[in-house]
């Protein structure tokens, strides 16, 4: 994509995906901008909330709003435009319908419905079309950004990442339970943010009992609450749990308790409560994670959020389920008590979880670590459609 103008067309574009990035779940985070022959940018928008409109239309009314004609002018977008109906119609046909000259597209989408079907629809109106290349830097950051949305349609499950919070030695609770709080408000205030861009946080029973927890998101704005998803074999979560009360804002979440056992008296009290009951049974009576995954995936989860024990952390990364570590150190060393999971003890050097570092820095007093599990069902296997 040469050209200095151009490439700033599509950083613009990205920017405005950007402010998606709490808003838009299911649906990824696109942005779009258009430019007129002269190079000026006459029209710019992003993907709304799910059944509002996707960040095409939302440019083309901006253009409008400011009586630009938008008859053969350039649209740089940062995902293929939509083909298909859903909650709304084809972005592609809005673009058709508008007359634009040239369509310029950093990442093709990887759901069935669109994968490359809006490009053609787009060529066979006459529209010139570019795709760049799928190691294009803007091409990466569009796929990185719609991480999850990836993992949903490609693997059929949620991108997994898991928050953990630790002194500098590594441990998450004192042996008598205390871990209120181990690191300062930036970074708790840093994890409400990565829970906001979430479609579902998950926690355990364990963490439930112990910690009566909310798990909503009030420590940054949002416009929505991520859903809230207990493992919860033995149907054990309390009536009156802080859980059940509304979220920050009063805004509505689902709650899914996934369970093993069967108990109709509880279900039916918890169903009373508001939650929704997934039965899940895997082996020792406790609830399939990986049955789980596939389930939250089919009920458009694209980025699992997860704040759970070190019992919990480790069956799912025992199980290979994890694709993302989110961990805040605070400077301090506690010595003994819970720790991050319970892997372990390993006899061999050689067969440790293998990690790729993707980001580190302070936040407030503290440092916040991320990394990507290595291993065959990690995403990153996965390139961007080249549709």
């Amino acid at each position: 994509m040469p050209g200095s103008g151009r490439t700033d067309a599509m950083q613009a574009a990205l920017a405005q995906a950007r402010r998606s990035l709490r808003l838009s779940n299911p649906n990824p985070r696109v942005g779009c901008v258009i430019t007129s022959a002269d190079g000026r940018v006459i029209g710019e928008g992003h993907t709304q909330q799910a059944g509002g409109p996707h960040a095409e239309v939302m440019a083309l009314g901006d253009a409008q709003s400011r009586a630009e004609s938008v008859v053969g002018a350039t649209v740089f977008v940062t995902l293929e435009p939509c083909s298909h109906h859903g909650r709304t119609p084809p972005c592609c046909d809005a673009l058709i319908a508008a007359g634009v000259g040239k369509v310029v597209v950093a990442l093709g989408d990887p759901n069935p419905q669109v994968s490359g079907r809006g490009l053609q629809r787009l060529r066979d109106a006459g529209i010139d079309v570019e795709l760049l290349p799928p190691d294009h830097e803007l091409a990466r950051a569009s796929h990185d950004l719609n991480i999850g949305f990836f993992s949903r349609m490609v693997r059929k499950t949620p991108w997994v990442r898991m928050k953990i919070a630790a002194s500098l030695d590594g441990t998450t609770a004192l042996h008598n339970g205390t871990s209120q709080w181990i690191t300062g408000e930036a970074a708790r205030t840093d994890g409400h943010a990565w829970r906001a861009r979430a479609c579902a946080v998950l926690t355990g029973i364990g963490t439930v009992l112990e910690d009566d927890p909310m798990l909503d998101v009030r420590l940054v704005e949002t416009p929505r609450q991520p859903h809230l998803v207990v493992v919860d074999s033995r149907l054990e979560t309390p009536l009156n749990a802080r859980l059940f009360s509304p979220p920050a804002g009063h805004m509505k979440r689902q709650i899914w308790i996934c369970h093993a056992l069967q108990d109709a008296d509880r279900q039916a009290a918890l169903q009373a409560r508001g939650a929704q009951l997934i039965h899940l049974p895997g082996v020792n009576d406790k609830v399939d994670l990986a049955a789980m995954l596939v389930e939250l995936g089919r009920r458009e989860v694209n980025e699992l959020h997860v704040e759970a024990g070190h019992k919990l952390n480790a069956s799912f990364l025992r199980e290979g389920l994890v694709d993302e570590l989110l961990i805040y150190l605070a400077p301090e060393l506690l010595g003994q008590g819970a720790g991050m999971t319970c892997l372990g003890p390993l006899q061999r050097l050689e067969d440790g979880l293998k990690l790729r570092f993707t980001s580190s820095g302070p936040i407030g007093d503290d440092l916040r670590i991320t990394a990507q599990v290595l291993g065959p069902n990690n995403l990153n296997r996965f390139p961007p459609s080249t549709a």
